[in-house]
């Protein structure tokens, strides 16, 4: 067998044997299923694509939604060479000779090179500072792919090299389409063992894939082993279930969906929706986020968005912590979920929040006086001589235990910073306010 021949059968041999997801992946833009929005018919890219005038592309979107079958795609659809690293599994030795590869490739035959680095963000900056230069002279066409944040996980310059293309969760209808073209494709697919699936165990294949496309033909491929013999083996809802063994995880609790869901949480919080918040606040327990960061969020929430509209939030929110840091899980998530209700139905006020950040930013942007005289405390007799402490009026002595005096540095005199709102304990603390003001104005006006 001659070597060419060799290779090709080794190849078809590997196909034969790779995952299904791998097996069925489309090969035209006919062919892909989702994603209408950047490669549908008319769009930009898809325009781009078919005119072979293609840039450099970052794929940006969760897993299961099609990345590295688009870049084949276009890899192919623009005649391009393909070439794949994983940033998971190779280091800046495997880059530099994928892009010497690719300088060869174009000078000696003209031929442009795709090069497609998987999982992108994995790349320190060295590593994408390597792509640089050779995605500026034309050496490559980079499709990165990755399901973090690219403004936050790809370099600037690389970045602005390239168009970020943001890919979405495949439909509960996509992901029907492509089970079901897999069950049916006797190439490639699952056509040749004759298979049927249950209405009721497609429902739950969908319902457990998520948006992603490899979990629910990967899961599809290993329910169908359970089928046994018969002149139509079917795929139940028990296969399915114990196929999938879980729902498809959409959640890393390090990445970009850890930080979007802790600021829905405090978002719905904040908008008094304890049904929402609760379902955000499971979300993020169940896919395995620490308890103990998620009480700190809470008592933030209690102290930001609550604060003395409901002094008791902070109270127990204190509590909560505690006992989950007594409990741990599963059983601490019941003092969190009250404590998220609690936190939900109770009055907001961030005006202790405000008047913070008015302090906070005098102290930063405002020349700092000395503390006044009259507050400093006199602990030796050359602090008294000096005037510590002179002219300071002890409250107590005073009707209401309330006295006017200067209280804030002298460049800093009549700033006020609390402003309390009209909600819940804050409308008492805002008339105890007003009479309060009402003693240092007529002070003011007697002086």
């Amino acid at each position: 067998m001659s070597m060419d021949l060799f290779e090709a059968h080794r190849k078809e041999h590997l196909v034969s044997r790779a995952p299904l997801a791998t097996r069925v992946r489309p090969r035209t833009l006919d062919e892909l299923v989702g994603q209408e929005h950047v490669v549908g018919q008319g769009t930009l890219l898809r325009r781009a694509i078919e005119a072979d005038k293609l840039s450099s592309l970052i794929l940006w979107g969760p897993p299961g939604t099609g990345k590295t079958t688009l870049a084949r795609i276009i890899a192919n659809s623009t005649k391009a060479h393909f070439a794949a690293v994983s940033a998971v599994t190779s280091g800046v030795a495997d880059l530099r000779a994928a892009i010497k590869e690719a300088g060869d490739r174009l000078g000696m035959h003209g031929q442009r090179t795709v090069l497609f680095v998987d999982e992108i963000h994995r790349f320190n900056r060295g590593q994408q500072d390597a792509i640089l230069p050779h995605v500026e002279d034309g050496t490559v066409i980079l499709i990165g792919a990755t399901t973090e944040n690219p403004s936050f996980e790809v370099n600037s310059p690389l970045l602005s090299r390239s168009r970020v293309v943001v890919l979405r969760p495949l439909t509960d209808d996509q992901i029907r389409t492509l089970v079901v073209r897999a069950l049916g494709d006797r190439e490639r697919g699952l056509g040749d063992q004759n298979l049927s699936i249950t209405e009721d165990a497609l429902d739950l294949l969908v319902n457990f894939a998520n948006g992603d496309a490899r979990f629910a033909l990967n899961t599809l491929e290993f329910a169908a082993t359970g089928t046994g013999y018969g002149e139509r083996p079917e795929i139940t809802v028990d296969l399915v279930r114990e196929a999938a063994q879980r729902r498809a995880a959409t959640y890393d609790k390090g990445g970009e969906d850890h930080f979007d869901t802790i600021s829905a949480l405090h978002k719905t919080l904040r908008g008094s929706d304890p049904d929402a918040s609760l379902y955000w606040l499971a979300r993020m327990l169940e896919r395995g986020d620490d308890p103990l960061y998620v009480a700190r969020r809470l008592v933030r929430f209690a102290s930001e968005d609550v604060g003395l509209a409901d002094p008791q939030a902070l109270t127990l929110a204190m509590a909560a912590q505690g006992a989950v840091h007594f409990l741990g899980l599963p059983e601490g998530a019941l003092a969190l979920a009250e404590l998220t209700v609690y936190l939900a139905l109770a009055p907001k006020s961030n005006a202790v929040y405000v008047a913070y950040k008015g302090a906070q930013a005098d102290v930063a942007e405002t020349r700092n006086d000395p503390v006044p005289l009259h507050l400093r405390n006199a602990a030796t007799g050359l602090m008294k001589a000096e005037g510590y402490g002179r002219g300071y009026k002890y409250a107590h002595d005073h009707e209401g235990g309330v006295v006017a005096q200067q209280n804030l540095p002298e460049n800093l005199t009549g700033r006020r910073y609390y402003q309390p709102t009209a909600r819940g304990l804050e409308a008492e603390l805002q008339n105890r306010l007003q009479r309060i003001r009402a003693v240092y104005a007529a002070a003011e006006e007697s002086s």
